[in-house]
């Protein structure tokens, strides 16, 4: 598959070396970018075309799919008139900032009979693989609770470091919308759909955005479970993901990507030499799902409808933080 990449910043250079990686299974042709030069010096690391319209990448017949590598708040903007081009697409987390947004790109995949996910690669991890499928299979039971935590420290200057972040027009949030959508995407697989959720936001470490670095919730989910959900960039020091799911007939813990507690009932399943977390390879095996959902005629793993979900549980956790009381998700 070939593909192009919109959007040549640092995530657009990390798409760039991935499906460069993939021989035999995708190629990159071109790379869009407004600045052109960025678009010029990634362009020159791969030996491929820099446009610097998009609208120049999506009107080409020789690529077949778009990533989409933008600031969150355009990503609709990009993704819509690619699939209306007739390119699949894949878009960098989160989708979009707002429902109306998203549901733009979910009514562009469907009427261009294109395929979209969005970028959770989290979700391949050989951990959360593990654990899923226990879920899925019911070895945990009736599931009770679950958590989800993200404790960062960014300092001052990566607020600085571009005019976008931390403003609600183009990043639509900050710790939960940014870093957090991982563990909230993550959440809803392992404990399915937010029924309602209650919130508080605060800006506690940093200067001159818009947007919160600190947030903590309280999830109910559809099925009766509780979850506790927390994002902070407000942690000097911290560099912790931490994901767990517990029900009548086992639990499960997950700290950066590395299984630390599995018991189904009276069996202990957590590894004594766990694999080592994936990384970037498990943003690879996302990309390549994502090929052979195309080529099969299939949904990809992790789907614009997946992305819409994260999205709105992100909205009701600002919206209940904003008004004092409980928000059903969107």
């Amino acid at each position: 598959m070939r593909f192009g990449i919109v959007g040549c910043g640092v995530i657009g250079a990390l798409h760039g070396r991935l499906i460069a990686s993939m021989e035999g299974t995708a190629e990159l042709a071109a790379v869009a970018d407004t600045d052109r030069e960025r678009a010029t010096r990634l362009a020159a690391e791969h030996g491929v075309d820099a446009h610097g319209d998009p609208a120049e990448l999506y009107g080409r017949d020789d690529i077949e799919a778009v990533v989409v590598c933008l600031p969150s708040g355009l990503h609709a903007d990009a993704a819509v008139p690619a699939l209306r081009a007739g390119k699949h697409v894949v878009i960098e987390k989160p989708i979009d900032i707002t429902l109306e947004a998203a549901d733009r790109i979910i009514a562009a995949e469907r009427e261009s009979g294109r395929t979209v996910t969005v970028i959770s690669q989290r979700r391949f991890e050989p951990s959360f693989r593990q654990v899923g499928a226990a879920v899925a299979a019911g070895e945990l039971g009736r599931l009770t609770s679950g958590t989800a935590e993200v404790t960062l420290w960014r300092p001052q200057s990566y607020y600085d470091s571009g005019g976008w972040r931390g403003t609600w027009a183009l990043d639509g949030g900050g710790a939960l919308m940014n870093q957090g959508v991982h563990v909230v995407d993550l959440m809803l697989a392992l404990l399915g759909p937010a029924q309602e959720v209650s919130a508080y936001a605060g800006l506690l470490a940093h200067e001159g955005i818009e947007v919160e670095d600190t947030a903590a919730a309280v999830v109910r989910f559809a099925g009766g479970a509780l979850g506790r959900l927390f994002a902070t960039t407000a942690a000097h020091g911290g560099n912790s993901v931490r994901v767990s799911v517990h029900g009548d007939a086992g639990h499960a813990v997950v700290e950066n990507e590395v299984i630390t507690a599995f018991r189904v009932g009276e069996d202990d399943r957590a590894e004594p030499e766990p694999p080592a977390r994936l990384g970037a390879a498990a943003h690879r095996l996302q990309l390549e799902d994502f090929v052979a959902a195309v080529r099969e005629g299939r949904a990809p793993e992790v789907t614009s409808a997946d992305g819409r979900a994260a999205l709105a549980l992100v909205l009701a956790v600002y919206e209940s933080a904003r008004t004092g009381v409980s928000v059903k998700p969107g």
